[in-house]
């Protein structure tokens, strides 16, 4: 058994959580007890992670997507209103961390998806604002067997919008929706560029900068730091953690 508010002071300091600009807070969103026996993790905390969590009789719910955003509805109601009732009715706490996670060199997700794509080597960019990471290969890929690497490490196919035929040696990814990051990769110098999403003008910058573009899903791109996390945490205060996956093919 362990505190609430001491795993989560755990975490605010492994994470660096408060020295990190956020479109939402993290840490502690829901206090709905003071000690944590059983974690689940997950994505997103939809009603169908907080029921999963439920079956599992966990008392805390860890994930990468939490609430309160910057520009959404203040009021409990609809939707939010529901999943938190059904948080405190149940006695379950939700522990939340959105970029703080993304960033991590070791938990992160962006490190985290490199472990599953065989890039070993890799690391943040050396310019930019520390969320593209990249890796020089010694042996190139061609843009098929990367899309096949990519499908094999995540469990689902990229989109993929082709550039010029050519050795991809300078890889760069960012998990999530980091498609807007795409002008920057290509300023890196990079061959290729792997994201979670793609918007309709994506399509046209990666042709016009003449880089490979792989959309392999926000949610699939996104699953593996809050599950690093949470086998961290169980690890260290020596305690319950499951990871539940929620399908979702965005």
């Amino acid at each position: 058994m362990a505190e609430l508010k001491m795993v989560a002071a755990y975490c605010d300091g492994l994470l660096r959580a408060s020295e990190i600009e956020d479109y939402c807070p993290n840490g502690i969103q829901v206090e709905a007890g003071s000690d944590v026996v059983r974690i689940v993790s997950g994505v997103t905390a939809s009603q169908a992670l907080i029921d999963a969590a439920i079956e599992e009789e966990a008392d805390l719910l860890l994930v990468h997507h939490g609430y309160f955003w910057k520009g959404e509805p203040a009021p409990l109601t609809g939707i939010k209103g529901r999943r938190i009732r059904t948080l405190m009715q149940q006695g379950i706490s939700l522990l939340a961390y959105h970029l703080p996670l993304d960033l991590h060199p070791e938990l992160g997700n962006n490190r985290q998806l490199a472990l599953r794509l065989g890039f070993e080597r890799a690391q943040p960019a050396e310019l930019g604002d520390g969320f593209i990471w990249q890796v020089e290969l010694k042996d190139p890929l061609t843009a098929q067997e990367l899309a096949q690497r990519i499908a094999q490490g995540v469990g689902q196919s990229p989109l993929q919008i082709p550039a010029r035929d050519r050795p991809l040696r300078r890889i760069g990814w960012c998990t999530g929706a980091a498609q807007s990051h795409i002008e920057q990769a290509a300023a890196l110098g990079l061959d290729a560029y792997i994201t979670g999403e793609a918007s309709e003008s994506t399509v046209h910058l990666a042709r016009e900068l003449d880089i490979h573009f792989f959309a392999a899903g926000h949610h699939a791109t996104e699953r593996y730091g809050v599950e690093a996390l949470g086998l961290h945490l169980a690890e260290y205060f020596d305690i319950y953690h499951k990871f539940i996956d929620i399908p979702n093919p965005v």
